[in-house]
């Protein structure tokens, strides 16, 4: 079990050490998902890697983000370079195009995947491990026996949040932050509009949450009273978030979670006992409108919910000596000085591995005043600022000598320093040249043809469009429009309209891929895969991984934005790793970088209401209740602008829609340019007139190349991240 803790500051690495952290996460001054915190300057986390590393505690850094062509090309090896020689002990990624350019250039790095990587089963896991991952952070979401599973058949080691905020969406599938401010948290910079308040309004436009409006806002985790059963279901790394905390908060935490961890390990599950004193202790430290478990027992509550508005900043969180920690640790060494008339004075300095000695000046003949014992045991037990002190020193001194204070102070100096680094030397690494960045270059045999247009849909009325519609090429049915007792018999009826209109299609696979729904898919695996269908969509690592496995060889298996592609390696990466045909163009990404992007073989969503977060959470349930009846409400902010959810029951899931489409066809001079393969429309709750309206647009724009006006079309519309993008 390890106890892994935050640090967002040098004095927070070294209260949480000194609380008994095993482990301390941080971030550097790029390339982290808390872009707002202190962070460490170079110089200073070189330091705090010897400072963990003398101490024997591993310093794990956190690369997060999702990156852009110019950083993991020209950027990303030198930051890591001198952090990697250094010996860091870990570096946690977000983007599959950074898991593969670390696993290339620097051998031996321990790559943890983030949470942000969406892992919610075995499979993802598995798909990762075989890229070279070593550890998962699980979803956020997960259950005890859906972590249990995955510690079940994969190999892996495994880490889960024990202790502070929880996220309302998926962590790497929310893009609210980031579209309705500019501020996204895929790059380490979320404006926590989760945290504000939103009305919620029915079908008829009666409010439902009056007394509750911070509806999107949970409760932080707390699991001090269940850390055995966490235990038992297979994590091996207990992480406490907070990162953007004090260092009064993240001692305290970890303080009192150590001391619960070593009651378990010492004692057992059956004498483990969380007291009233130390429950308290944690709600002093900090809480938002008290504590929840979590997920780990409960797909979704109302419980979970704040329902108010809150903020650390306004608990009482005293700061007491027990939370700033004891103060620095230090690592008990035990020493011989030998002093002798003609001889060399001589120290040796030890602990339970290595052994050093160093020679000084000898000493000389007293002519007044000879040594005390006792005073220079006193000068040479003065260790300082040093990370050691002495256990026991052994003194073999003649009687009638002298040696001046500085002497022994260098003697002593040198062999501590000299000790250090030889307690750092197994950590220190040499790094070969860096690898050259293969870029994937589909073969476009007989030339670059005009984009494609696919329709994706998640209702009926935008399936009916499309078929009708000559423009259209391929159909992508997506899984929400379908009941899972109804599944097969439903989608083959589909698959043979969309045949029939002259379509290719293929099947959109659920965003979020839970033990249960992996048991259904598995279930259904033989007869799904003998449907006749041109391929699969995959959402996300389990999805990828359950298509993988069960793919006919003449079906294309394809990625959608979620599983995201920013950086040309990162596309290199799904191509070669998964044998993915095609992936689809982030959503973040503007129009200047998508110039510098290799966009062969990727689409580009040019209409559509963007997903803007991925819930465990149900709005439906926790304002009137769970009747397993998938509804679309409203949630308006403080502004009046209101935006669509709908709960999907069948997945139990929910989605926040934009609330107004993106709509990029009066940009289609601009796109042509940039060799996009395909072009798609999304239809999400569409009526089939409306659906009709924005086909003949596409038509007149890129097929007819007459120049139109949005509004002509639609009473507001959004552009998106393709003029603006994010930092």
């Amino acid at each position: 079990m390890e106890l892994l803790a935050p640090a967002g500051s040098f004095d927070t690495l070294k209260a949480v050490i000194a609380a008994g952290a095993d482990a301390v996460y941080l971030g550097g001054i790029s390339f982290g998902a808390r872009a707002y915190a202190k962070n460490f300057q170079e110089e200073e986390l070189l330091a705090a890697i010897d400072y963990g590393h003398i101490r024997n505690r591993k310093i794990i850094l956190t690369v997060n983000t999702l990156f852009k062509n110019e950083e993991i090309e020209e950027q990303l090896y030198s930051y890591l370079l001198p952090y990697y020689k250094a010996g860091i002990d870990g570096v946690i990624v977000q983007d599959f195009g950074v898991l593969s350019f670390v696993r290339k250039n620097f051998p031996g790095l321990p790559i943890h995947a983030s949470t942000q990587m969406t892992i919610t089963g075995a499979a993802g896991a598995g798909f990762l491990k075989e890229q070279g991952v070593s550890r998962i952070v699980t979803a956020r979401e997960l259950s005890l026996a859906e972590i249990r599973k995955i510690a079940d058949e994969v190999d892996i080691e495994i880490e889960s949040f024990i202790h502070g905020a929880l996220c309302y969406c998926y962590s790497g599938q929310c893009l609210l932050s980031s579209v309705i401010g500019g501020r996204s948290g895929n790059r380490g910079r979320c404006a926590q509009p989760c945290r504000l308040p939103y009305t919620v309004l029915d079908k008829q436009g009666r409010s439902l949450n009056t007394k509750n409006p911070y509806i999107l806002s949970l409760k932080d985790l707390n699991t001090i009273e269940f850390l055995p059963e966490i235990a038992e279901s297979g994590v091996y790394s207990f992480k406490i978030e907070g990162r953007m905390k004090s260092t009064a908060y993240a001692a305290g935490v970890v303080s009192v979670y150590r001391y619960y961890m070593d009651m378990y390990l010492r004692e057992g599950k059956e004498k483990y006992h969380v007291s009233s004193e130390d429950e308290r202790k944690l709600y002093d430290f900090g809480n938002r409108s008290g504590f929840t478990k979590g997920y780990y027992y409960d797909r979704n509550s109302a419980d979970m919910i704040t329902g108010r508005a809150s903020n650390h900043s306004k608990t009482d969180c005293k700061e007491t000596q027990e939370q700033k920690g004891s103060g620095e640790i230090k690592e008990k060494i035990y020493g011989k000085l030998i002093l002798r008339n003609d001889s060399d004075a001589i120290i040796e300095v030890c602990d339970q591995t290595y052994h050093v000695t160093v020679t000084g000046a000898p000493p000389q003949k007293a002519k007044k005043h000879p040594m005390n014992r006792d005073d220079v045991l006193a000068k040479i037990n003065k260790t300082g600022n040093t990370p050691f002190v002495f256990e026991q020193v052994e003194l073999c001194m003649d009687d009638d000598i002298f040696l001046p204070v500085a002497s022994l102070n260098h003697l002593r100096k040198e062999a501590l320093d000299l000790l250090a680094k030889e307690r750092l030397k197994p950590y220190r690494r040499t790094a070969p040249a860096k690898a050259v960045p293969q870029r994937w270059a589909p073969d476009e045999a007989g030339g670059r043809k005009e984009p494609e247009l696919i329709v994706s849909t998640e209702c009926r009325d935008g399936l009916l469009a499309a078929l009708a519609e000559n423009a259209v090429d391929e159909i992508y049915l997506d899984s929400v429009m379908y009941r899972r007792d109804q599944l097969l018999s439903d989608l083959k009826t589909d698959i043979k309209k969309c045949t029939d209109a002259g379509k290719r299609v293929f099947f959109i696979l659920p965003a979020v891929f839970r033990m249960d729904t992996a048991e259904f898919y598995e279930k259904i695996a033989n007869e799904f895969f003998s449907l006749p269908l041109n391929g699969v969509i995959a959402r996300g690592y389990d999805t990828l991984s359950y298509a993988m496995s069960h793919l006919r060889e003449e079906m294309e298996l394809r990625i959608d934005y979620s599983l995201y592609t920013y950086s040309d390696t990162a596309k290199t990466a799904f191509f070669e790793a998964a044998g993915v045909k095609r992936d689809t163009v982030p959503f973040e990404l503007n129009k200047r970088e998508l110039s510098c992007r290799n966009n062969t073989g990727s689409e580009f969503l040019i209409y559509g209401y963007l997903p803007l977060m991925i819930s465990a959470g149900c709005v439906n349930k926790n304002t009137k209740g769970c009747d397993k009846q998938s509804r679309v409400l409203r949630l308006r902010d403080r502004y009046g602008i209101e935006f669509k959810v709908r709960n999907y029951c069948s997945e139990c899931y929910n989605i926040l829609y934009n609330s107004k489409p993106l709509f990029l066809f009066h940009h289609e001079r601009e796109l042509s340019r940039l060799n996009i393969h395909s072009y798609r429309i999304h239809f999400t709750m569409e009526q089939r007139s409306e659906a009709e309206a924005v086909l003949e647009a596409y038509k007149r724009a890129f097929l007819e190349n007459k120049e139109i006006d949005p509004k002509d079309y639609l009473p507001d519309y959004t552009n998106g991240h393709y003029k603006r993008g994010v930092e």
